[in-house]
């Protein structure tokens, strides 16, 4: 596999390794202020994010292990998520689903980026097929938001 797509690869899965993160986070504080039905969304979110990482991690495993070994790959926040600090912080739902919305802006923009270059055919089926599913949580995200 080309260098172009290794870091693509790598990019993409600390992208939803990072949205895996965020959303365990606003998860645990939307339960915390009496909100279980977004709160159960926000794990469900979580956890298909979590089969994304396997997934693409899959597509390249002699990388992945070599990495995590290694401690190579960043565990740095991307920024979509980081403000998910400040929301969780406060008690208003509606802050916490306004940055899980940009943070599914980040990943999408990222997905974007991947598809706008030259991958394998397979690599390129499973990152349209997640680039999908993360369009449908984003709007999941932003109607819950709307609607707080």
């Amino acid at each position: 596999m080309d260098t172009q797509t290794v870091d693509t690869l790598k990019h993409l899965v600390e992208t939803v390794e990072n949205g895996q993160r965020g959303f365990a986070d606003g998860a645990a504080k939307l339960a915390k202020d009496g909100n279980p039905v977004m709160a159960a969304t926000f794990t469900e979110l979580g956890h298909e994010r979590a089969m994304f990482a396997s997934e693409l991690r899959s597509l390249h495993p002699e990388m992945f292990q070599l990495d995590d070994a290694m401690g190579t790959v960043p565990g740095a926040v991307h920024r979509g998520w980081l403000a998910l600090k400040d929301a969780l912080t406060g008690d208003n739902p509606h802050a916490v689903l306004d940055v899980a919305e940009q943070g599914e802006d980040h990943a999408l923009k990222a997905f974007a980026t991947a598809l706008d270059s030259d991958l394998p055919d397979a690599v390129r089926a499973v990152v349209s097929r997640q680039s999908a599913e993360i369009q449908a949580a984003h709007d999941t995200v932003k109607a819950l938001r709307d609607r707080n």
